[in-house]
C-alpha cells in the first residue's frame, strides 16, 4: 500500500486512464489477428464451435484430395478407352478398305481408237487373273444409225464461180407473165416479168430488168444479169463463193428452163460440220474420194465425233454413225447443203458405248465375279477382282482399246491385302499397350483393379470403381483374333466375320467408357458437394470469430481520443494541487 495519497480528480483520472489502456490493448489485438474470438476466454461457445467446425473442414480437405486422385485415375482410364476405341476403329477401317479394296489394281481404257468398221474382230479378250482360259467380250454389235452421202459423185474440191443459164431463147419461145425470184447467198430480188417481151429484144429487155433489180440491192457487184448469142438469159456470181444462184417463181420455167436447179460455186474447199465437228478438205487432202473418206475421219476422230466418214459404193462422200449414242446426224457449214438429208440405217455395225459395256460385264456372270467395270469419264475402267495378274488383250500400251489381240495389256492383282493383316496385327498390339499403360498412381481400372473412393470422414459414403468381374480390357477379353494371317482376308465372309468381332469389342469398349463417365460424374458431383461444404463450414466458422474491422478501427480512434483526454484532464488535476502550494509561499 502507497503512503502517497492522491486526490480524488488524480485518482479517477488515472483509473479512466487504465481502463482506456486495457480497452485499447484488446482492440488492437482484434486488428492485428482479425478475430474477435482468438482464445476460449474470449468467447468460450464460439471459440469451441469455430474450432469444430474448422477441424471438419479440414477432414473434408483430405477427402477431396483422394476424390481429386480418384478423379485422375478414372480419367487415365478414360483416356485408355478412347485410344483403345480409336484402335478398334482403326482396326475396323482396316478390315472395310479390305473389304472394299479387293479391287484396287485399276486400268482405265479409252474407246477413241475403236473403229468398228476396221475389219478387226472387236473385241476384248481376257485372261489370267480369276478367268479359266480366255474369255471374249465383244465391243461391237449390229443396230440403228443415221446417214447421209453427197447428192453428187466425188469430185476434187476446185474454185469456181456459179454461173446459172436458162434454156429458152426469150427471143423466140417469148415467156409467161409472173413473179421471177433470184437467190444468191441468201438475198433475194424479186421482178414481175411482161408477157410476150417483143421479138428480137425479149432477152436484153429482161437482161435490163434484172440488172436494174440486182443493183438495188446488196446483190449489186456480186452478180450479173446477161444474154448469150442464143438468146439464154446467164447469171454469173462474180466471186469464188460457197453460195448458189436460184430462181424461183410463176415466170421461172419459161425464163429459165423446166425445173431449174440451183448452181452453186466454190471458193476452192469443201467446208462442213458433222454435228458440230468442222471438216475442211482442199485440192491436196480432198485430191480423191480415199483421201477425202481419210482426211475427214482424221477431223472428226480429234473432234471426239460419234460419226464416221465412208464411201457409200457409189463414189460419194458418205457420214454414218458409228456408235450406238451417237444420235441424230446433222450436217451443217458452207458445203453442207451438198449432202442429202439425213436418213436411218438399220443394218450399221455400231461400238457399243462405255455405259452399256460397263452393264454387259457387270450384269453377265461370265465377267462380274473375275472383274468390274465403272465408267470413268468416259473411259471404260475395269477393276481386276483377282490376287492373279489379268491380260486384257485387244488394248495397246496407250490404254486404247483397239480391238485386236495384237497388242495387249497388263492389270496387276492385289498386293494390297497382305499389308492390311500386318497393319491389323500392329494396331492389336497397340491396344493391349494401351491398356496396360493408363495407369494413375498405381491404379490401372484396365487391368482389373478396383478404384474406392470416400466421400465422408465417417467412411459411411463412397463408391468402388472397377471393370465388371475384375476383368482387363484387352484383345482377349474383347474376342479379337490372336494373330491374323493374309489369308484371312482373301474372302469376303472371314472379312465380314472379322468386323463383326470388332464391332462386339468397340461395343464392350463404349460401353466400359459411359459406365466410368457415369462414376466420374459421380465423384465430380461430390468433388464440387464436398468444396461447397467446406467453404459453408469455414465460412460458419468465419461468422463466429472473426472481428468487424470497421468497428474496431472506429474503436480504437475512439480509445485514443478518450485517452488524450483523460491525459488532459489528469494535467489539469495535477494544476490544482500545485496552486495549493503557491498560496503556502
Amino acid at each position: 500500500m502507497s503512503d502517497i495519497n492522491l486526490t480524488k480528480a488524480v485518482r479517477q483520472n488515472l483509473l479512466s486512464l487504465q481502463n482506456t489502456a486495457k480497452q485499447m490493448a484488446t482492440t488492437q489485438n482484434r486488428l492485428s489477428t482479425g478475430n474477435k474470438v482468438n482464445t476460449a476466454l474470449d468467447n468460450p461457445s464460439n471459440f469451441f464451435t469455430a474450432s469444430s467446425l474448422n477441424s471438419r473442414a479440414g477432414e473434408l480437405s483430405s477427402l477431396l484430395d483422394s476424390m481429386n486422385n480418384g478423379v485422375k485415375t478414372l480419367e487415365a482410364a478414360d483416356n485408355g478407352l478412347t485410344s483403345i476405341t480409336k484402335t478398334l476403329e482403326s482396326m475396323q477401317s482396316t478390315l472395310r478398305q479390305a473389304r472394299q479394296d479387293k479391287t484396287f489394281q485399276t486400268t482405265s481404257y479409252s474407246l477413241t481408237s475403236l473403229d468398228p468398221n476396221s475389219g478387226a474382230t472387236n473385241q476384248l479378250a481376257l485372261s489370267g487373273g480369276a478367268f479359266t482360259g480366255t474369255t471374249n467380250l465383244a465391243l461391237t454389235t449390229t443396230g440403228s444409225g443415221q446417214t447421209s452421202a453427197m447428192s453428187a459423185v466425188y469430185a476434187t474440191p476446185a474454185a469456181s464461180a456459179a454461173t446459172f443459164t436458162g434454156t429458152p431463147n426469150i427471143d423466140t419461145a417469148g415467156n409467161t407473165a409472173g413473179t421471177l425470184n433470184l437467190t444468191y447467198g441468201g438475198t433475194s430480188v424479186s421482178i414481175n416479168v411482161g408477157a410476150n417481151l417483143a421479138a428480137g429484144g425479149a432477152g436484153a429487155a429482161l437482161v435490163t430488168q434484172l440488172n436494174t433489180a440486182i443493183g438495188s440491192t446488196s446483190l449489186n457487184g456480186k452478180l450479173t444479169a446477161s444474154e448469150d448469142a442464143t438468146h439464154h438469159i446467164i447469171l454469173t456470181a462474180a466471186n469464188n463463193e460457197d453460195a448458189s444462184i436460184a430462181v424461183s417463181g410463176s415466170a421461172a420455167t419459161s425464163v429459165f428452163g423446166a425445173a431449174p436447179t440451183a448452181a452453186r460455186g466454190s471458193d476452192g474447199k469443201l467446208s462442213f460440220t458433222v454435228n458440230g465437228a468442222a471438216v475442211s478438205l482442199d485440192a491436196t487432202s480432198g485430191s480423191t474420194l480415199t483421201n477425202a473418206v481419210a482426211n475427214t475421219n482424221i477431223a472428226l476422230k480429234a473432234a471426239g465425233s460419234k460419226f464416221q466418214a465412208y464411201d457409200d459404193g457409189a463414189n460419194h462422200l458418205a457420214i454414218r454413225a458409228i456408235t450406238t449414242d451417237a444420235g441424230a446426224l446433222s450436217i451443217g457449214g458452207s458445203d453442207g447443203e451438198l449432202f442429202g438429208a439425213s436418213a436411218t440405217n438399220t443394218n450399221l455395225k455400231l461400238g457399243l458405248t462405255t455405259d452399256e459395256l460397263v452393264a454387259n460385264i457387270n450384269n453377265s456372270t461370265n465377267y462380274n465375279t473375275a472383274i468390274k467395270a465403272s465408267n470413268d469419264n468416259g473411259k471404260l475402267r475395269i477393276q481386276n477382282l483377282s490376287t492373279q495378274d489379268l491380260t486384257v488383250g485387244g488394248t495397246n500400251s496407250s490404254n486404247q482399246i483397239i480391238g485386236t489381240n495384237t497388242a495387249s495389256t497388263t492389270i496387276g492383282g492385289n498386293t494390297v491385302r497382305s499389308g492390311l493383316a500386318d497393319q491389323f496385327n500392329t494396331l492389336r498390339d497397340q491396344l493391349d499397350k494401351l491398356a496396360d499403360d493408363a495407369s494413375f498412381n498405381g491404379i490401372n481400372l484396365l487391368r482389373g483393379d478396383k478404384l474406392k473412393i470416400t466421400f465422408n470422414e465417417t467412411g459411411t459414403s463412397s463408391i468402388d470403381i472397377q471393370v465388371p468381374g475384375g476383368k482387363s480390357v484387352d484383345t482377349t477379353q474383347l474376342g479379337l483374333p490372336t494373330m491374323m494371317q493374309a489369308k484371312d482376308l482373301d474372302a469376303d465372309t472371314g472379312i465380314d466375320g472379322l468386323l463383326d468381332k470388332v464391332k462386339t469389342a468397340l461395343n464392350q469398349v463404349r460401353s466400359q467408357s459411359s459406365t466410368f463417365g457415369s462414376n466420374l460424374s459421380v465423384v465430380e458431383n461430390r468433388q464440387n458437394f464436398t468444396k461447397n461444404m467446406m467453404n459453408t463450414l469455414q465460412t460458419g466458422a468465419s461468422n463466429l470469430t472473426l472481428a468487424d474491422m470497421n468497428e474496431e478501427a472506429a474503436n480504437m480512434v475512439a480509445l485514443q481520443t478518450r485517452q488524450s483526454l483523460a491525459t488532459s484532464s489528469l494535467s489539469m488535476a495535477n494544476q490544482a494541487d500545485q496552486n495549493v502550494l503557491q498560496l503556502l509561499r
